[in-house]
Parts: C-alpha cells; structure tokens; sequence
C-alpha cells in the first residue's frame, strides 16, 4: 500500500508515453493484469488487518480506474493519428482537372440483334433461346435434313458426339418451342452458331443468327413478305427495297433468298458499285414456307396449320449496314472500331 502512489505515477507515465496499440496493451498487462502490479497490490489486501482492507480495497480500485482512464485516452489519441495518416495518404487534390470515367457501349451486333427483335416485337414475336449444343434431332433430323441428305453437306458441322453436335443454326429452338407449345407460335431465336469454317474476312466458324418462326391456321407467303418488308425498313430505311428470289432450303417450300436494294448505291451509279457488284442489290436472308415434314416431326396437324420461317447472319447485315469488309473486327475487341458504334443506327 506504500507503493500504491508510485505505481500509480509510473502506469500514468507510461499510458502517456505509449505511441502504439501494443504499447497500450502492454502498459495495460504490466499494471492492470492478474500478474500486473495493481492485481497484486489487490489481492494483498487480505494480508491488511480487517479494518483496514475497505479502505486499502477502494484506494486501489479508484487508481484502477485512474489508469483505465489513461489507457483509453492514449488509445483514442493513436487511432485518431491512425486515421488523420490515411487521410493526409488518399487526400484528394481538389485544383487538379477531374478524371473522365469511361463509358460502356453496346456492341455493333448486339445492336442490330436488337433492332432485328424490336422491329418484329410489335408483330407479335417473342424471343426464345435454347441450347449451343444439340441433339442431331432437333438440329436436322426434324428440320427434314436426314443423315444421308445432300443438304448436310452445306453446313460443316462440329460433332461433340456421336449424334450431338455444336448447332449449325438457330433452328434448333423452333424445333424445341413447337415440340413444347401448340400453335400458334411466333418466335425469333437469336444466338449463336458454329460452322467448320476457315477464317478469312468473310467467314468465322462462329458467329450469330436471328431467326424467326410463324405458325397458325393462315400464315400466308404474303404475310412473309410484309415481314420481310417491315424489317429491311426498319435495318436499312424506309427507301429500302426487298426481292425474293426462288432458292432451296431443306425444311422449307417454296424457299426464297432475300435482297434488299444496296445502301451504298441507292442514289448514285449502281454500276460502279463495289459493294454490290454492280448489280443494285444485297442479300441478307433465306426464308420460304414451313415444309410440311418438318410440322409433322414435332406433331402439328398439316391440315390445320401452316407457317413460315426465315433466318440471316447479324454479322452479315452488319457488315452491310456500316461497311465493314472483314467480319474479324468483330471479334477483337478492338476499341478503336468499336467505339464507332456506340449507338449508332438507333433510332
């Protein structure tokens, strides 16, 4: 109890002095732990006569206090150090010119994929999707392209495994969707699709589709057309000409490719144009009516329904609406081409 005032004065001394967490937590287990001075000097007391432990019991108690006071006060002083270094270390300096944040923009094909959807969503389509790897079922053999047909041969075709494979189109989902949904059905099914082709500045084995599939009781070559025609107006203005010309395609018939009239050459001479080759026109897409073979494969009544499908390259429309002359430019993530896009052609 003699000692009580200097042991008091050196713990105050060295909660001042502490400059550091661990100087706190050691000045705290030398004076205020069970092995510390003031544990000690606290359990002395029952050495004390009996009339005299009350008293030596609170003096001791009241230094405790005195020095827990301490120890906070020094541990609030260094985290406010703490605190005032990391702001002198990230301060800002407000007199230097501000950093302009980058913007992302959407990417040339996936604008026009939607434009192609938003062209068509006011007719009734809706968007479905399906898997990148398919069953050789839904992929040919309902779209009337048997193993043996000659058609197999226009689509180079990478096989995963025996009778599934990476799909050669988009037709894959019309085949899923009518399998599932009873007519009517209209539906566009963009994606992805992957060919065995070498590449060149035409050509990628992958690259991407939009198709479109319309199924009820009066679907009409006629109402093909009015689609047709809706959509090169909406891609490619409203000046925009369209012709079908008579072609073959496995799961439709008649079958018909579809040109509309060159976007370079419109108004000037058609026969110095290079995009067109001086013929005045561009094809974009394949369509015809639905072959009644492919309705039977997923169980539609021929007598009672009809329809027509029609699919086209994004990268090919893309590549026509803004000039581009080699479809890698579209994969290289190059921002100097593909910031030339950002929001060109919306409407």
């Amino acid at each position: 109890m003699e000692n009580l005032k200097g042991i008091e004065e050196q713990a105050l001394n060295a909660a001042a002095q502490a400059q550091t967490f661990d100087a706190v937590a050691k000045v705290r287990a030398e004076f205020l732990g069970k092995k510390g001075a003031l544990g000690l000097a606290l359990r002395s007391v029952s050495k004390l006569p009996v009339d005299e432990r009350p008293k030596a019991g609170q003096e001791i108690n009241a230094v405790k206090v005195r020095v827990e006071e301490a120890l906070a006060k020094a541990q609030q002083a260094i985290e406010a150090q703490k605190r005032e270094a990391e702001l002198d270390k990230g301060r800002y300096d407000v007199t230097l010119p501000g950093r302009r944040t980058l913007q992302g923009y959407a990417h040339p094909l996936r604008i026009v994929e939607e434009e192609i959807i938003a062209s068509l969503a006011p007719l009734g389509f809706t968007v479905a999707e399906g898997p990148l790897v398919e069953h050789d079922w839904y992929n040919f053999e309902a779209l009337n392209i048997p193993a043996d047909h000659p058609a197999r041969d226009m689509q180079d075709t990478f096989f995963v495994a025996p009778h599934v494979v990476l799909r050669t189109h988009t037709s894959n989902v019309q085949i899923r969707t009518m399998v599932k949904q009873e007519p009517p059905v209209r539906i566009l099914s963009p994606g992805m699709v992957f060919r065995h082709d070498d590449v060149d500045p035409t050509h990628s084995p992958v690259f991407h589709q939009v198709e479109g599939l319309w199924i009820d009781e009066q679907a009409t070559f006629a109402d093909l057309k009015g689609v047709l025609h809706k959509l090169a107006h909406d891609l490619f203005g409203p000046a925009t000409k369209i012709r079908l010309r008579p072609s073959f395609f496995p799961f439709t018939e008649p079958s018909a490719e579809v040109d509309v009239s060159c976007v370079v050459c419109a108004d000037g001479d058609t026969a110095s144009c290079r995009v067109c080759s001086g013929t005045g026109w561009l094809e974009i897409l394949g369509a015809g009516m639905v072959d009644p073979a492919v309705l039977s494969a997923v169980g539609y009544d021929t007598d009672k329904v009809q329809g027509f499908a029609f699919g086209m390259g994004v990268e090919r429309i893309a590549m026509l609406r803004w000039g581009v002359d080699d479809i890698r430019l579209f994969y290289e993530n190059d921002l100097r081409f593909l910031r030339q896009f950002s929001g060109a052609g919306r409407a």
